[in-house]
């Protein structure tokens, strides 16, 4: 083969992408080795937040928008307070993470922003083929999701939202709590609620939340939306400052297969969503962490990515909302009010042992996990 003209090329500069050209960027290991990003748009508007919860101090405190010390919860006729010490949850907008990751990429020379939409990855000739022209290298970082995993026999929802970003005439938040979830406008036999983050006395974002197998009409989040600011927030009068949609695919599809010597799939495309919650910014910075180790230790990149005993459990999560959507309330109220909030952010970190998971389990404990358990275990 000719020399490539690239010895890495990341297609696709979002979240997954920018994070992993950072990585190498930033590790002496990888001087000198001539990266692409290839992206077809310009990255330049706010389309999503990021939340996620660590303890202080973050790597990346200084992109932070704002950060809560506690969260309520609504569900079950109950109100849960959750104090999170030592842990914060914090958000980080898009638009600020995609300046700051691009500002600092463009201070390595390696490194090379390429605009071009990626249709073909032939890794016989080790050749991108794009709409502009092609880009060879020696290994691929792909997060085009090609797969047909709704159609596959592996669990599936859907994370979808609308959210608006508003902001009141008077002061009725409180920007040091946020709203993890309140189902107290659920739509019909649905894990749907409402998640709310304030970030001033007059700011928040809401946002109308489904982990759902179907999509609903967009008159339903318009209205629940609305709802929720005018009957349950009490908000006469306020304006809308932004407003974001999403669908993060929640499945335990085995994205990480289609890994090889000279390609990896990364962002949902390799899987890296955590499958039971549809959380990726933290779960991207482990999995990359991973990734390096593997290209320093001499295996594929793509090697054992994933932790199979999560998966699992994340399977048999979904499977139980797949076939009892309606249980979604019961059950991550059960989750959040019966388990110390660490140890519920350790297991869905993934951090815990087994004396621990299994704990956890049995305090979500319904007749469904049983016929979940056999059939992702026998069926």
């Amino acid at each position: 083969m000719l020399t490539p003209d690239y010895f890495y090329t990341i297609v696709g500069g979002g979240l997954a992408g920018l994070q992993l050209a950072y990585s190498f960027s930033n590790d002496i290991f990888f001087r000198g080795k001539k990266i692409a990003i290839i992206e077809p748009s310009l990255k330049d508007v706010n389309d999503k937040t990021w939340c996620f919860w660590e303890k202080e101090p973050g790597k990346w405190d200084l992109l932070k928008h704002h950060s809560w010390n506690s969260a309520k919860m609504f569900a079950q006729g109950d109100e849960l307070d959750l104090k999170l010490a030592p842990y914060q949850y914090k958000m980080i907008r898009s638009i600020d993470f995609y300046n700051f990751l691009k500002d600092e990429l463009a201070k390595n020379e390696h490194i090379y922003f390429v605009k071009d939409h990626i249709e073909k990855i032939d890794l016989v000739t080790r050749t991108a083929i794009g709409k502009k022209k092609n880009y060879t290298a020696t290994h691929f970082f792909d997060s085009r999701v090609e797969a047909d995993y709704k159609n596959s026999n592996y669990p599936f929802l859907q994370q979808h939202f609308r959210g608006k970003f508003i902001e009141s005439k008077t002061d009725v938040f409180d920007p040091s709590t946020f709203t993890i979830m309140d189902y107290r406008l659920k739509y019909q036999n649905t894990t749907s609620f409402i998640y709310v983050l304030p970030v001033t006395a007059r700011k928040a974002l809401v946002e109308y939340t489904f982990f759902s197998p179907e999509l609903v009409d967009e008159d339903v989040y318009e209205e629940n939306i609305t709802n929720y600011i005018e009957k349950i927030l009490q908000i006469e009068q306020y304006e809308i400052l932004e407003k974001e949609a999403g669908n993060i695919p929640m499945t335990t599809y085995p994205f990480e297969e289609q890994n090889s010597e000279y390609l990896t799939k990364i962002g949902t495309a390799g899987g890296w969503v955590k499958a039971s919650t549809g959380y990726s910014f933290k779960n991207t910075e482990r999995i990359i962490l991973k990734v390096l180790e593997n290209i320093k230790s001499g295996r594929i990149p793509g090697d054992n990515l994933i932790n199979k005993r999560f998966r699992k459990f994340d399977a048999i999560f979904l499977d139980v909302l797949q076939k009892r959507n309606d249980l979604g309330e019961e059950l991550f109220y059960k989750f959040y009010a019966q388990n110390d909030i660490s140890k519920t952010f350790e297991f869905l970190d993934e951090h815990t042992w087994m004396n621990q998971n299994l704990k956890i389990m049995f305090s979500l404990y319904h007749p469904e996990f049983l016929k979940a358990f056999f059939r992702q275990t026998f069926g």
